[in-house]
């Protein structure tokens, strides 16, 4: 029987005491126990970012990439071994700035891979700049006047591109976003969950209390997770209202289904052939 205790490491942990990491990686440690997987099974990817130090915080297999590049990183992971459970963990900063190509080619692709997007709408780890999540016109350390830039619908921009599961948790609610976390994991292809989390240091706005006076379950509500047209609605809700649950879910065919010969096993059990592994990709990518 695996439980959460099973992916504790010992190195130590410097976020900022508050932080909303804390809660998703708990939630984590929770959802992969459920799963029953075990850690050398599971594999762990990140950017970087405060976000992106969550691997090294639980046992398992991980490869801590560069900023923007951790969907890149685990399309190669799971094109490799689809045997393996890959889940990505992201900052908004990481993901939807400098990541944001690769986050669209993920989801046209639908790889088959977990991505947990840590929101807290501004840089942590280089100490409180404007990101791609921030309102518009909010003042930070470096955007005195406000930031000049629209906030980035990832949901919205997710649900246009294609993705299969788009879903939202918040930090506070772990349980609930455990629960999200599994959903999420059991959908074959591209799934997202982008968490709403608190940065206790550099945004004073987007406090717990400040999600939480306007978050609600879409469990409680009558929503259609199929219904598209509803789900870029809700969307679109932010200043008043934050819907969390799962917004919208489809089935549909990840990639290495798409393709033969990764639907008959996964790459690494094949016989090592340069020329028919390269062209295959080529042609399929």
């Amino acid at each position: 029987m695996i439980t959460s205790k099973d992916f504790n490491c010992n190195f130590e942990n410097k976020w900022c005491p508050g932080c909303g990491n804390f809660q998703i990686l708990a939630a984590m440690k929770n959802a992969f126990a459920q799963q029953q997987i075990p850690p050398e099974k599971l594999t762990l990817i990140s950017g970087i970012g405060q976000a992106g130090k969550t691997p090294h915080f639980l046992q398992c297999n991980m490869f801590h990439g560069l900023h923007g590049r951790a969907l890149p990183l685990a399309t190669g992971t799971k094109i490799a071994n689809n045997d393996l459970t890959v889940v990505v963990n992201c900052g908004d900063g990481d993901c939807y700035g400098e990541g944001g190509n690769h986050f669209l080619a993920a989801i046209r692709r639908n790889i088959d891979i977990t991505l947990l997007v840590h929101n807290n709408q501004i840089y942590g780890l280089t100490k409180g700049q404007a990101s791609p999540t921030s309102s518009l016109g909010m003042k930070t350390k470096l955007q005195n006047n406000g930031t000049p830039s629209s906030q980035f619908s990832a949901l919205g921009i997710a649900l246009a591109a294609g993705a299969g599961f788009v879903a939202r948790g918040l930090s506070g609610e772990p349980g609930h976003l455990t629960e999200l976390i599994v959903k999420a994991m059991d959908y074959k292809g591209f799934s997202l969950v982008d968490i709403l989390q608190p940065c206790v240091s550099f945004n004073k706005i987007n406090t717990l209390s400040w999600y939480e006076e306007r978050a609600y379950k879409l469990e409680d509500t009558d929503h259609d997770p199929q219904d598209i047209a509803k789900a870029f609605k809700l969307a679109q809700e932010w200043e008043k209202s934050l819907p969390l649950g799962v917004l919208y879910e489809v089935p549909g065919t990840p990639f290495h289904e798409r393709v033969p010969n990764l639907k008959l096993t996964a790459l690494a059990s094949h016989n090592y052939d340069s020329k028919l592994m390269t062209d295959t990709l080529l042609q399929n990518l």
